[in-house]
């Protein structure tokens, strides 16, 4: 029997997850859990990059992830969820990394330059913002992870990794695969307002979120902006919440909402709270097993626990490699 294939993947915990993160990763996460051997974790030092000044709230966001995301269906007894900070030989293999990576190669990172441009409310002149691929390239070889899952815009992340990567054999001997990147479709999902959803911009809308919140939220959602009254015809192609009600209701209120809109007939207002109960039954289960882990704390910190136990023994073992190749 053939082993299965390992991957890693993590989320910097800066807040609640919304349905942007659902549907741009933690969806497929749960998918591939059956097909692959995994490795999720929470990069809270990675969360250090941007928000240096204000790290108060990290310990916090951790609970609320590793919460979040047992919700939705990642499981223990079939991947490993752990806790970056938890695991000091990231750090180990980082030092070792930043000596042979070349600053060009960080400087070009397409991430490092728009965001260096567009965040203007912070300081982001720092080796850590600078160097965070590096840190990235330790967290996913230092499991010899042989995939990484990432949308198109994430692959020159992989590319840098897997540059470090075969700088690190070339120079020492060969101690690391190469990780490929696996292409995942990532949904376009907006926020309320139409812009991308995003917990800054107050537009998303929370896996935690409860059946009133949701109709709250909804509620608020931008339509066809060209329909100014309920008697106008509207052009469900769009609208928003016809997005929305692709994703969440059955396939036959999806046809009967295209054809309404056209005809006016049905208002937004309706509409909106069509979509709402769709969205709530399908965040249902996400509510009912986020209350059950959240009455039983402790199981919670036994799962980080015991992803961090297993984390561990694979990345010491991996650096009693690199440690043997630096001759160190």
């Amino acid at each position: 029997m053939s082993r299965k294939k390992r991957i890693l993947s993590g989320m910097r915990p800066t807040g609640a997850l919304h349905l942007g993160n659902f549907h741009g990763a933690l969806s497929n996460w749960v998918k591939i859990q059956d097909e692959y051997e995994c490795f999720f974790f929470i990069a809270d030092w990675h969360a250090l990059t941007s928000d240096y000044e204000n790290p108060g709230n990290i310990t916090e966001y951790v609970k609320g992830m590793l919460i979040d995301w047992l919700s939705v269906g990642l499981s223990p007894e079939k991947s490993t969820l752990f806790v970056q900070s938890h695991i000091k030989e990231h750090a180990e293999l980082f030092l070792f990394l930043s000596m042979i990576t070349p600053v060009p190669w960080l400087e070009r990172n397409p991430t490092y330059k728009e965001q260096m441009i567009q965040i203007e409310n912070r300081d982001l002149s720092t080796f850590g913002f600078l160097g965070y691929p590096v840190l990235q390239a330790a967290d996913i070889i230092i499991y010899k992870a042989e995939a990484v899952p990432v949308g198109v815009d994430q692959v020159p992340h992989v590319e840098i990794t897997r540059e470090i990567a075969r700088r690190f054999n070339h120079l020492y001997g060969k101690v690391f695969p190469e990780p490929e990147a696996i292409l995942t479709e990532t949904p376009k999902i907006l926020g309320l307002d139409r812009r991308k959803m995003s917990k800054s911009y107050n537009n998303a809308i929370f896996l935690g979120d409860d059946e009133k919140t949701i109709f709250t939220k909804t509620a608020q959602m931008i339509t066809d902006p060209d329909r100014a009254r309920k008697s106008d015809p509207g052009n469900p192609d769009i609208c928003n919440v016809f997005d929305f009600h692709k994703m969440y209701s059955d396939s036959g209120l999806v046809r009967e909402i295209n054809e309404q809109c056209r005809i006016a007939g049905i208002g937004c207002v309706e509409c909106k709270k069509k979509m709402a109960a769709g969205l709530s039954r399908f965040l249902e289960p996400v509510r009912e097993r986020r209350v059950y882990y959240e009455e039983r704390p402790q199981l919670v910190a036994d799962i980080v626990v015991t992803g961090g136990e297993k984390a561990r023994k694979t990345a010491g073992q991996t650096m009693e490699e690199v440690r043997a190749a630096l001759k160190i």
